[in-house]
């Protein structure tokens, strides 16, 4: 006999095939094999001493504080702990239950229930001269000869901004982002170049997005996160995607004092919040993609945290929007000129892809493109 240590299986299922396991094993089993956590934050007592009992009599298990059982505080923060299987389990048994029970069994139900879409890579091109990566600086013709490059290397979408959103930006006029935009969009519209690769326009005036969305463009990626109606509008007139981004703040100001008290819970509850005015404006929820603004109003550990709870923000439905490209929380880490950032890079973005997110949005394309096609060769 011989006995070794498996590592992270990605398709559960397809090796319990493989093993020979019968037809009617293999969902049963895979949910066992795939272990969750969750962190709820103010869980009232009493609930906190019933959701314990009930996770123990399954098997899975409820982290709490030590004044939990003598009821010294009225709410508590806990931690979940389980398989998909018990996870089932308890989002059924809770709805019977008091104290609040019931909405946990239903924000139970919504991560279970969690959407699948394939990983994209979007390029990036910034139609400006003040973003904080030249590289990924290209105006008029450069800009069309970048966009054919990138179709080249495997872009799934292009993403073209004519303004910088860097820390401590200069916000433009209107009229002179468009002035800088419209030449492209006018060259992707004669050439038809929208049907070789699905266009975002990165920006929050309308006038602007109409214009793009006009050109062929299919997302808007607002780093407003939806704050202006009349962006929101646009996108649903014109059945595009629309990308929400969470900020603290603006381009100018983001990065002279973050704050949360916890960034994970403020950002999640942003989002369902801009979702809902989305949906109130006529967008449709597959139709809207997350973003948690990596860098935008956030220190590094702010960063950090985001990452490495990435899959939280799936439950929502949407698509997930990773964008750390060459950002300076790889330099906060080991310090590195931004022209040499890339390894840094497709080491966030790969954990970021194995923890839920499905776009990514780069400026090395045909790098991302083999990073991501041995990553998922690796997760098979």
């Amino acid at each position: 006999m011989q006995i070794y240590r498996l590592g992270n299986i990605a398709d559960k299922e397809a090796v319990l095939k493989a093993l020979g396991v019968e037809s009617g094993g293999v969902a049963i089993m895979a949910k066992k094999m795939e272990l969750m956590y969750f962190y709820i934050k103010d869980l009232r007592t009493p609930a906190a001493n019933i959701l314990k009992q009930d996770a123990l009599s399954i098997g899975a298990e409820l982290a709490v504080p030590g004044g939990v059982i003598t009821c010294e505080k009225p709410t508590y923060d806990c931690i979940l702990i389980g398989t998909k299987k018990h996870m089932e389990i308890l989002s059924k048994k809770e709805l019977a239950q008091p104290f609040g029970l019931k909405a946990l069994a239903h924000e139970l139900k919504q991560f279970l229930a969690r959407e699948v879409y394939p990983v994209r890579i979007m390029g990036v091109i910034n139609a400006n001269e003040d973003s904080f990566y030249e590289g990924s600086r290209f105006m008029a013709e450069d800009a069309v000869t970048q966009i054919e490059q990138m179709i080249a290397d495997g872009a799934d979408i292009i993403d073209i901004g004519a303004v910088s959103s860097r820390p401590g930006s200069q916000p433009v006029s209107e009229s002179v982002e468009l002035e800088r935009i419209k030449p492209i969009c006018d060259a992707i519209a004669q050439n038809r170049l929208y049907e070789k690769a699905l266009f975002s326009v990165d920006s929050y005036n309308p006038s602007v997005i109409d214009y793009a969305l006009k050109s062929g463009f299919g997302i808007v990626n607002d780093i407003t996160g939806g704050a202006n109606d009349e962006v929101v509008k646009l996108a649903a007139e014109h059945g595009a995607k629309l990308c929400i981004m969470h900020m603290q703040g603006t381009p100018k100001t983001m990065q002279q004092d973050p704050h949360y008290e916890d960034v994970t819970a403020e950002v999640s509850a942003f989002f369902e919040e801009r979702i809902a005015k989305c949906e109130a404006l006529g967008m449709k929820r597959e139709d809207i993609i997350l973003d948690v603004g990596i860098g935008f109003g956030k220190t590094l550990e702010h960063n950090l945290t985001l990452l490495r709870n990435m899959e939280h923000f799936t439950h929502f439905g949407c698509e997930v929007l990773i964008g750390a490209s060459r950002k300076s929380m790889i330099d906060k880490i080991i310090p590195t000129p931004t022209e040499e950032r890339l390894p840094g890079t497709l080491a966030i973005h790969l954990k970021a892809v194995e923890n839920g997110a499905t776009i990514v949005r780069c400026h090395d394309v045909i790098e991302h493109k083999q990073a991501l096609a041995v990553w998922e060769a690796l997760h098979q």
